[in-house]
């Protein structure tokens, strides 16, 4: 199974311009995604989609691989289905978020054996949520899944609601899972969910993978024990430096 890593990079972020070409500990956020994503054995390649010149110039400086797409896109898998277009031969894709520097290739890994079944359309990836103030970071989704390890809803909210029980003591007494935004498709799948119009569900939340489940479409869930450190905003960076990873 051909496998393709595709991690998306746009330079006009809102809550954070330029991000992907931020300094960390030497290295720009971008290049040390690339760098992880390469150590994936899973992978056959791993190619940059980003809408900029400089993102597009500096990956090609650094050694790596990347494409240039429209800037039109709405989304990362938008630009991922644009760039698998450009590559038929793969069966599978992964969008590998351009935001987490230290990604463990492991995880990686465990989304692309999600598709050694034939039937899985789409799958991500899920960790157990630890602590309260996770629970209640509305920045941080949670997943519902079902007994077959797939996603049945997503939502900013705690999900379920456990009655009779004190909120704060919620983690005592059901097992509540985050997700962690790392997305794997089937080729052909990835092109049909672009296609879908945005769904009420997606604007509620504003999660994008509502829109797949609305419309029917099943997504694969494996668990990891790892812990990621995505860089939404400046002071998050700031956190991570201080980690010394």
């Amino acid at each position: 199974m051909n496998i393709l890593g595709i991690i998306p990079a746009r330079y006009a972020s809102s809550r954070f311009p330029g991000k992907p070409l931020v300094d960390i500990a030497g290295k720009s956020m971008i290049q040390r995604v690339y760098e992880q994503a390469k150590k994936c054995t899973s992978l056959t390649e791993v190619i940059v989609a980003t809408d900029d010149d400089h993102i597009y110039d500096h990956v090609i400086g650094f050694g790596g691989v990347a494409v240039m797409t429209a800037s039109h896109h709405q989304s990362g898998t938008d630009r991922c289905a644009e760039v698998a277009l450009l590559h038929p031969q793969y069966d599978v894709i992964i969008n590998i978020q351009g935001d987490e520097p230290y990604i463990d290739p492991e995880q990686i890994t465990k989304v692309a054996t999600c598709f050694t079944s034939a039937g899985v359309q789409l799958a991500t990836l899920i960790k157990k949520i630890l602590s309260f103030d996770e629970l209640n970071n509305p920045n941080s989704p949670k997943v519902i899944i079902n007994k077959s390890a797939e996603a049945i809803y997503f939502s900013r909210t705690p999900l379920p609601y456990l009655r009779g029980h004190e909120y704060k003591d919620w983690l005592n007494h059901y097992t509540y899972f985050k997700h962690i935004g790392i997305y794997g498709y089937r080729a052909d799948v990835l092109q049909q969910v672009t296609k879908l119009p945005i769904s009420s569900l997606e604007k509620a939340e504003s999660l994008e993978q509502l829109r797949w489940i609305e419309n029917g479409y099943r997504i694969k869930v494996a668990e990891t024990g790892l812990e990621t450190h995505a860089i939404d905003i400046p002071e998050d960076l700031e956190k991570l430096l201080k980690l010394n990873l």
